[in-house]
């Protein structure tokens, strides 16, 4: 939220109050036995999970991750991700996180790797990074590029084999939203063997259509300086994945220095194996304390 936002925000919470409401003010009591243990919570209270989806999904993909991740007593978010550009969908994340008190972890599935990596720059409290199945781009890097940087994605094709592209209001000259087609054709291998494989053909279908679409534009969008550098990382790689090649993903989580847990699963390892995704998420939260 922006400044000039926040202030008007604030002026009219005090409008509201003088106007109409009732608040209590503070009361300042003398320290005690039972406020030193409130204090000692609060330091070790868990942190907060916010689950960043990617293209071509929605937050529901984090479901199996969030039912598992409120059982161990975590409060989780998975805001959704516009899907707009990398810089404008990193600021409404980065905007939403700025809001939570205490520590959080940020994780990111496919090109919500690309957003939490620009997003965190801005975040003091986030403190550590998860990535699924994720970009995680270098300054400069872009979706496209990354997704050629080793042969076997199955979207690094021509973009007519494997998208249906529809226009949007306000789209700039030349972009559109693109949907990934969910029949197989020349070099293309459909929706359920190419994005959801392992996951079963009446799920897959369901996710094929209910996708949410991604921008052309922000698949050649350069990312920003990455918040890896200065930020633990933890990386699950699906070494069946046929989106981001799983050879580049362990070029990209070795480069960031990121603790990496492999598993036999397709591109959507959230929901074949949140089990895995869920424990490594876990990892991540234990170390931040």
């Amino acid at each position: 939220m922006h400044l000039r936002s926040r202030r008007t925000l604030v002026a009219a919470l005090t409008v509201v109050s003088a106007g109409s409401l009732a608040f209590a003010a503070p009361t300042t009591a003398a320290p005690n036995a039972s406020t030193a243990v409130s204090a000692t919570s609060a330091t070790t209270a868990k942190p907060t999970i916010v689950l960043v989806h990617g293209a071509w999904a929605d937050a529901s993909s984090w479901n199996p991750v969030i039912s598992r991740l409120q059982h161990a007593g975590y409060t989780v978010y998975a805001p959704p991700n516009p899907l707009r550009g990398v810089a404008s969908d990193a600021e409404t994340i980065a905007d939403f996180v700025s809001t939570i008190p205490g520590p959080v972890v940020l994780v990111g599935h496919s090109y919500g790797g690309m957003v939490i990596t620009n997003a965190a720059t801005s975040l003091p409290n986030v403190k550590a990074l998860v990535y699924d199945d994720a970009y995680i781009p270098a300054q400069g890097e872009t979706v496209f590029q990354i997704n050629s940087a080793q042969p076997g994605s199955c979207v690094s094709v021509d973009p007519s084999l494997f998208l249906n592209l529809v226009p949007y209001p306000g789209a700039a000259s030349g972009d559109a939203d693109a949907y990934l087609k969910t029949a197989s054709g020349p070099s293309y291998k459909g929706f359920g063997k190419c994005f959801a494989n392992g996951v079963p053909r009446a799920q897959a279908s369901l996710l094929a259509a209910g996708q949410r679409p991604f921008a052309v534009s922000a698949g050649s969008e350069p990312s920003g300086a990455p918040a890896w550098k200065t930020l633990p990382s933890w990386a699950v790689v699906g070494t069946q994945d046929n989106v981001i090649p799983p050879a580049e993903q362990l070029v990209m989580a070795k480069r960031a220095g990121s603790h990496i847990v492999k598993v036999r699963a397709g591109h959507l390892s959230l929901i074949t194996h949140p089990g895995t995704v869920t424990n490594t998420v876990i990892a991540a939260a234990r170390a931040t304390g």
